[in-house]
């Protein structure tokens, strides 16, 4: 069932709606599951806190931090709090933007809660990036409002002496918790349409340009109904922990929405490194944690120095979940990982598996209320073992803030998320790369991530990275950067080794014919890599 823009928008600063993309752009939205199909009036967070005290949880935690631990009521009375200085002293009407900055803390979770319940539109940046990169967004998404964490006032500082935009540090006379807190503890939230856009969340970069992805209310709601309903089985006893930022949608739905939908807790941390997490999931008996497959390998190593016996699903995406990662974990921990691919335009989660469903080395299945498939260049279905692109659609789907790049993402219905799979015959997705990542060399397909996942079998391989480069008697050949575990010596002899052990793992032509030793990889803030600057070294 297809779901056309209601008439019944909240929002009176319209640029959001009037900045959609052409209809006969949109994906195919299918609503084929009941936990999906919402009325026509629905403010997300309402539904997430306001719903949540109300049904008798109020007493219960819901955010946990080295500062103490909020309830559900609490946390309530604090969005409202914060909602009436957005509407009051910021003068903010529903549809207006808001940017957020700030680590993973409770008052960042708060300020996007009030955002979204007063009927503006969160627009949540991650912490890393530079006064060049937030102009960009501000400009992009017409930014109305900042709300700055006092720690990372000086980029915004720069950002904003080329936009007239207002925000709040912590700390200060006219901070926001300082005008927070003479404020009544009720707010009336904004009477919010199902189908009224609530994030504009902004790609992390990883091609080097950041495309901003609007979001229903709707959706958010989709994505808390989707995947941790059928794969987490969540209950209420649940404590989540992670790593990605929740500027990131991973982080957003991992680390808060899906905790609250079900009268769950989360744990936020401002910063974290695979051994902090690991102490995190031993202090706090995190049952659910969210991070990328580098934080699991490098988890792996000393994950013996920790009692992590609480943890029973910790959640692998963001990229690719290599074997050898899948194998070093489940050895050491015992603990089998739940790998998914998700998308900022899909919002999260749509393809994975759980439990007994584990396949090492696929991705998994749709989840209940999505669909994929894998079609060739000209948008058909490829037969069952056939690589080609991966197509999916759902409750949630692609829909850039005026962005030509619309019609490169969707096409008949379906979202084209830019990797290559192969389907099946029992349905399974297994990764082949990104489509862009395919290498072609003297004629063979060879896709960067089986290399890489051949790499990381080696003992002294701590991370690699796979491209393609021009070579004019093989078109291109496969060039490897490596990151060497501590104390090997990265010379050509140890390259020699590596080329060597590769050829003795998969086909030989796959082998990486060129080696550089790197101290370190270019990674997003979500930990997601970006090949694109290795192609520009």
């Amino acid at each position: 069932m297809s779901v056309i823009p209601g008439a019944y928008t909240a929002h009176v600063d319209t640029f959001a709606r009037d900045n959609l993309p052409p209809r006969e752009l949109w994906p195919e939205l299918i609503f084929e599951i009941p936990e999906v199909q919402y009325p026509e009036r629905l403010n997300c967070v309402v539904e997430l806190l306001d719903g949540m005290v109300a049904s008798g949880h109020g007493e219960r935690p819901v955010i946990r931090s080295p500062e103490g631990t909020l309830t559900y009521r609490n946390l309530l009375l604090l969005v409202d709090r914060i909602a009436r200085v957005l509407t009051e002293d910021l003068a903010l009407v529903p549809g207006n933007r808001v940017l957020l900055r700030a680590p993973n803390n409770p008052m960042m979770a708060a300020c996007w809660l009030a955002v979204v319940k007063a009927g503006c539109i969160a627009v949540a940046t991650m912490p890393l990036l530079r006064a060049r990169e937030l102009t960009i967004i501000m400009e992009k998404a017409r930014v109305n409002a900042a709300l700055c964490d006092a720690t990372l006032k000086e980029e915004m500082e720069l950002a904003r002496a080329g936009c007239p935009t207002l925000y709040f540090n912590a700390g200060t006379a006219d901070s926001l918790e300082a005008l927070a807190a003479v404020k009544p503890p009720q707010f009336t939230p904004a009477p919010t349409a199902a189908d009224d856009v609530c994030i504009i969340a902004f790609t992390s970069g990883t091609t080097g340009v950041p495309k901003g992805t609007m979001h229903f209310h709707r959706d958010v709601m989709a994505i808390c109904d989707c995947f941790p309903r059928s794969c987490l089985k969540t209950t209420a006893d649940d404590i989540f922990c992670g790593s990605p930022p929740l500027a990131f949608t991973f982080g957003l739905g991992g680390l808060l929405l899906f905790s609250m939908r079900f009268g769950a807790s989360t744990v936020l941390l401002e910063k974290l490194t695979p051994t902090t997490l690991l102490s995190a999931i031993e202090q706090y008996r995190a049952t659910v944690c969210f991070t990328a497959p580098t934080f699991y390998r490098q988890m792996a190593a000393v994950a013996f120095d920790y009692d992590i016996s609480s943890l029973t699903r910790p959640v692998s995406a963001g990229e690719t979940l290599p074997v050898a990662t899948r194998e070093v974990w489940e050895r050491e921990t015992g603990v089998r990982l739940i790998d998914g691919i998700g998308a900022t335009e899909m919002l999260h989660i749509f393809i994975s598996a759980a439990g007994d469903d584990i396949r090492s080395g696929a991705t998994g299945k749709p989840i209940p209320g999505y669909r994929a498939c894998v079609l060739d260049d000209d948008g058909k279905p490829v037969p069952l073992d056939t690589v080609g692109r991966l197509a999916v659609k759902g409750p949630t789907g692609c829909r850039y803030l005026a962005d030509e790049r619309q019609g490169r993402y969707v096409h008949d219905g379906w979202n084209l998320t830019g990797d290559a799979y192969r389907m099946d015959a029992d349905g399974y997705f297994w990764y082949q790369a990104r489509t862009d990542d395919m290498i072609i060399s003297a004629g063979y397909n060879i896709a960067g991530p089986e290399v890489e996942s051949a790499l990381l079998l080696h003992p002294a391989v701590a991370e690699c990275a796979v491209i393609g480069v021009a070579d004019e008697e093989r078109g291109q050949i496969v060039k490897a950067f490596v990151v060497l575990k501590k104390d090997v010596v990265a010379d050509a002899q140890m390259g020699v080794m590596l080329q060597n052990f590769v050829k003795q793992t998969i086909a030989p032509y796959k082998y990486p014919r060129a080696v550089e030793f790197r101290e370190s990889l270019p990674r997003t803030e979500t930990a997601k890599l970006q090949r694109f600057k290795l192609r520009e070294t």
